[in-house]
Order: C-alpha cells, then sequence, then structure tokens
C-alpha cells in the first residue's frame, strides 16, 4: 500500500503540472501523513542535508567549465580538429560529429551543452554538403548523449551522492561504455548513409592538420589534466572540477582570446541557472529518499521481483526496461533522484557491483534523452538545428536502437565494463 501511495502522489503531482523537484517534496509530505509522521523538520533537515555535500560543489564548476568552453571556442576547436582528420571521408561530416561528441564528453559532461554546440556549426555544414538533414539531426543527437557517459559526468556526480558510491570509480568505469557508444554509431552511420551522395570535403594536407592539432591541443589537454588528476590520486573529482573551469576560463580569454571580460556574467548566470535547478531537484529528491527507506518500501519491491534476484543479468534487463520507459516522461536528473534510493537495496541484495550498475543506469537514463515526449536533446538539436521536431525524432531511431543494442550487450557481458573499471581505477 505505501508504494501505491509513493507512486500515485508523485505521478498525480507531476500530472497536475508541478514541476518534478516540487512534486517530490509533495510525494514526501503525503508519504508522511500516510506513515502518520507528519513533521515539517524533517522536509527542512533532509532538504539541508542533501545539499551540504562537498562532493555536489562538483556540479556548479562542471557546469561554468562547459559554458565556458563553448563561449571560449574551446568546441569549434576540436570540430576543426575532427574535420581535418576525417572530413574527407566519405560520410565523412557524419564521423566529424561523432569524433567531436566524444572529445567534447571528457570536457564538459553536458548532453545538452555538447549537442548544442555541434548542432550550430555542423548541421549547417552538413545540408550544405547534401547530408539527409533529418537523420543528420538525428546522429548529433545521438552523440551528445555520451556525454554524462564519459567522464567528467554530472550524471556521476549525482548518482554517487545519491547511491553512496565512489564518484572516481564511476568516472574510469564510464570511459569504455562511452567508448563503446560512439562506435556503434560509427557503424550505424556508416551503414545508413552509405548511399547518400553528398559531397566529401577536401583532403586536409599535413600542414593543415598539424595547425588544426596546434590550435585544439589546448582544448584536447583538459580531460587529460582531469582525468589524469583523478587517475593519480592528485585530486579529487570536486578539485578536478574547480580545475576545469580555470582551465577553461584561462583558454578561453588568454590562449584563444574569443571568452571577453563582458561575456562573463552571462556565461556566470546561465551557469548559475542550472546549477539552481539541479540542486534543487537534489534537494527535493532526498526528502522523498528519506521518507523511502523508512517506508521500506525497496524491501516491498524486492519481494514482487524476488524471483529475478537469483538471476542477476535477468534483474538487469527488467530494471533497464524499466528505466527506459521512466526516461521517456521524465529528465535524466529526477530519473536518478527517484529511482536511485528504491533500486540501490535490490542491486545488494542481487550482489550486483553497484558501480557497474550505476554506469547502466546512466547509459540508459541518457536514452531517456532522446526519447519523445520528454526528449531534451531531441528539442535543443531540433531548435538550436531549426530542423522540425518530427524530422529529428524519425532520424533519430537508427541511432537509438544502436545504442539500446549497446547496452544489452554490456548486460550479457559486465567484464566489459568491471574489468577496464578496475584497471583504469
Amino acid at each position: 500500500m505505501t508504494l501505491l501511495v509513493f507512486i500515485v502522489s508523485l505521478l498525480g503531482a507531476m500530472a497536475l503540472g508541478v514541476p518534478v523537484a516540487f512534486a517530490l517534496i509533495v510525494c514526501g509530505v503525503v508519504l508522511m501523513t500516510f506513515m502518520g509522521m507528519f513533521n515539517t523538520q524533517i522536509i527542512a533537515q533532509n532538504m539541508l542535508i542533501g545539499a551540504d555535500t562537498f562532493t555536489l560543489l562538483a556540479i556548479p564548476f562542471f557546469i561554468l567549465a562547459g559554458e565556458l568552453m563553448n563561449a571560449g571556442g574551446l568546441s569549434k576547436r576540436i570540430i576543426e580538429f575532427a574535420i581535418t582528420c576525417v572530413g574527407h571521408i566519405r560520410g565523412g561530416l557524419g564521423l566529424v560529429a561523432i569524433i567531436a561528441a566524444v572529445i567534447m564528453a571528457s570536457i564538459s559532461g553536458s548532453a545538452a551543452a555538447d549537442t548544442a554546440a555541434l548542432a550550430a556549426i555542423l548541421i549547417p555544414m552538413m545540408a550544405r554538403a547534401g547530408y539527409n538533414v533529418p537523420r543528420s539531426a538525428g546522429l548529433i543527437a545521438a552523440g551528445g548523449v555520451i556525454a554524462p557517459v564519459i567522464p567528467p559526468s554530472m550524471a556521476f556526480i549525482i548518482f554517487g551522492v545519491a547511491a553512496n558510491v565512489s564518484i572516481s570509480k564511476l568516472f574510469m568505469a564510464g570511459i569504455v561504455p562511452g567508448i563503446l557508444m560512439g562506435v556503434a554509431l560509427i557503424i550505424t552511420w556508416l551503414i545508413v548513409a552509405r548511399n547518400d551522395r553528398v559531397e566529401t570535403l577536401p583532403r586536409a594536407s599535413w600542414a593543415d592538420r598539424g595547425r588544426a592539432s596546434g590550435r585544439a591541443v589546448w582544448a584536447l589537454g583538459m580531460p587529460v589534466i582531469i582525468l589524469g588528476g583523478i587517475k593519480l590520486g592528485v585530486v579529487t573529482p570536486t578539485e578536478a572540477a574547480v580545475i576545469a573551469a580555470f582551465y577553461a576560463l584561462f583558454v578561453g580569454m588568454v590562449i584563444y582570446r574569443e571568452l571577453k571580460l563582458r561575456d562573463l556574467p552571462g556565461v556566470l548566470i546561465s551557469a548559475g541557472r542550472t546549477t539552481a535547478a539541479i540542486m534543487f531537484l537534489v534537494c527535493a529528491a532526498l526528502v522523498s529518499a528519506w521518507l523511502i527507506t523508512a517506508a521500506n518500501i525497496p524491501a516491498e519491491i524486492a519481494g514482487y521481483i524476488a524471483p529475478l534476484i537469483e538471476n542477476p543479468r535477468l534483474l538487469m534487463l527488467a530494471i533497464m526496461a524499466l528505466i527506459l520507459v521512466v526516461g521517456t516522461a521524465l529528465d535524466l536528473t529526477p530519473t536518478i533522484l527517484i529511482l536511485t534510493p528504491v533500486l540501490m537495496p535490490i542491486i545488494a541484495k542481487a550482489g550486483i557491483d553497484p558501480v557497474y550498475f550505476g554506469v547502466m543506469f546512466i547509459m540508459n537514463c541518457c536514452i531517456g534523452l532522446l526519447t519523445p515526449p520528454v526528449g531534451v536533446v531531441l528539442n535543443v538539436v531540433s531548435g538550436v538545428g531549426r530542423v522540425p521536431l518530427g524530422k529529428v525524432i524519425r532520424g533519430v531511431w537508427p541511432f537509438l536502437i544502436a545504442q539500446i543494442l549497446v547496452i544489452l550487450l554490456l548486460v550479457a557481458f559486465p567484464a566489459i565494463v568491471i574489468v577496464p573499471a578496475n584497471w583504469f581505477y
């Protein structure tokens, strides 16, 4: 009965148009009332505890680093570098989109920011070269969702805090799955675009490639600094986020000189708005998380799926299906905050590696960014690239299927995630 109250109150509030953060608080109040323990101090204390975490300081700094990266010209240099490497190949601009998406993912960790930067530059270029525009927009959207999987990832930070899992381990575990997502997109693109008659760019000379590499080296240095520092134990993820923000500021203002002092207020305001929305969600979710534990909802759910606990792969498959369905209606952060406290006790009972589960969880949540009706990344591509949303949805399907196949592969063979993660860490 408690589980029913939780689901009905949460979905009911959201159906009435209540923002997700406030819906989580409403859900908490309803649960407290049902359990006969209503106390406003529980709400206040859990919201304060939710915000008072050193690890969460990484979120505003990684968000700021992403904003500075786009405003300071780092994204543009990465795309130019990819063009000189593979732009001359048939279908090369699609390969540029994928390679640039993987590189940018290792810098910002924001699907929306990376997708916007790629769409603004590449969709007009692909349209002029004769590429199928809806398919190109779908490819860019599918490439953008790699960002929350490859470190640094704000999604891993939020999951790590909610699930009490090492964020450094999550970062290291996300490298191989993120690269696999990129490889899957390359294979799919080469298949679906093989018959397109498009203009190819002239082959860049080695001198041009050298110049492009020289211009991009500062941008390419950021992931080396972030991941290298975490890998060597020199910095924590939070400290790495601070370094990333100041590095992006220095490169944008001093090296590339595209970021001006007059641009900083707008960049800071944009980063502040995004941070405020995410942090309020985290605080509100901690109220529901506390009550989920107090109401013993995970044990109730575990009772329903007890037969699956004996078969971890089947359990993972069922959970992935659940997250995929939830992700069609909720954005990435609310999905993490709502489902993590419910699922983690079940995962522990089944003996599934929490780091492996965290990577799979985030990968599946990323699929939700590509699925209507919410599909945040689809809307970003549609707005920035000026492509009707319906056409973007039609164009993304081959790449969406490719990403789902990667998830199924990792469900079948967990060692693909676990072994490299242990080696990197």
